[in-house]
């Protein structure tokens, strides 16, 4: 999962975090232990360097485990390694760089082949199926493809996908889709009353009431950008 920055106050940030995730918060139970990467590559300004210390405390109380960062500011990279976080990028180059290193190593034979047509199907990313109701204190997570649930999800249970998440039945509990930071990532509910409904780390909650033509409706919830900014938008489904 991936945390999009687009404050560059760290304690507000921290602020936001523990109060709909953090220990005393009606979500408090939400994550366990997961993996975050931080990434500050939306902020509009500078996202301080320093602050990434009161950033991990407030994920670490929210049962979030800070284990990498995507940054373009050296700073904050710098200070990212200095507190054991990986550079996603810098892990990316370093493989990139050994494979080129062995290819280099290797002596290239001359061969004389038979060039022949091949036709390869492009691969289809996995779907996950649920056919039985997600009940509270559940999580199913698809990870690297799309989860589609043909039965209800209570309130306390957690639906999460690295691509779409399709509930055709009430969705009561929470749905995160985009995990690993897929800003095209919908979620669709042919019954719209979610705990939580979060594209690509952006959520809403409860707490925000849904308006009266989308509450219990059929929806869909993509990610739109406004001001530079990403927010949720909440479609009705008009067969």
């Amino acid at each position: 999962m991936a945390l999009l920055l687009k404050s560059e106050d760290p304690k507000q940030v921290a602020k936001e975090l523990l109060s709909n995730f953090g220990k005393a918060s009606d979500n408090g139970n939400f994550f366990d232990d997961d993996a975050m990467v931080i990434d500050d590559t939306k902020v509009v300004g500078i996202f301080p360097a320093e602050g990434l210390v009161t950033l991990m405390t407030a994920l670490r109380e929210c049962r979030l485990r800070p284990v990498a960062v995507r940054s373009n500011h050296a700073a904050f990279c710098d200070q990212a390694r200095s507190l054991g976080l990986v550079v996603a990028e810098e892990v990316i180059q370093k493989r990139s760089d050994e494979s080129q290193k062995s290819a280099s190593n290797q002596e290239t034979p001359v061969v004389r082949e038979v060039v022949k047509e091949v036709v390869r199907e492009r691969p289809v990313p996995a779907t996950m199926l649920v056919d039985k109701p997600v009940r509270s204190g559940q999580k199913i997570y698809a990870r690297g493809g799309d989860l589609v649930v043909l039965a209800a999800v209570n309130q306390g249970a957690e639906v999460i996908a690295d691509g779409n998440v399709h509930v055709y039945a009430p969705l009561r509990g929470k749905a995160m889709a985009g995990a690993s930071g897929n800003v095209q990532a919908r979620v669709f509910s042919t019954c719209l009353e979610p705990e939580l409904i979060s594209i690509a780390g952006v959520y809403r909650t409860s707490e925000n009431a849904l308006p009266k033509h989308i509450h219990g409706k059929a929806v869909q919830v993509r990610l739109i950008s406004q001001d530079g900014k990403e927010k949720l938008m909440f479609e009705p489904l008009v067969s």
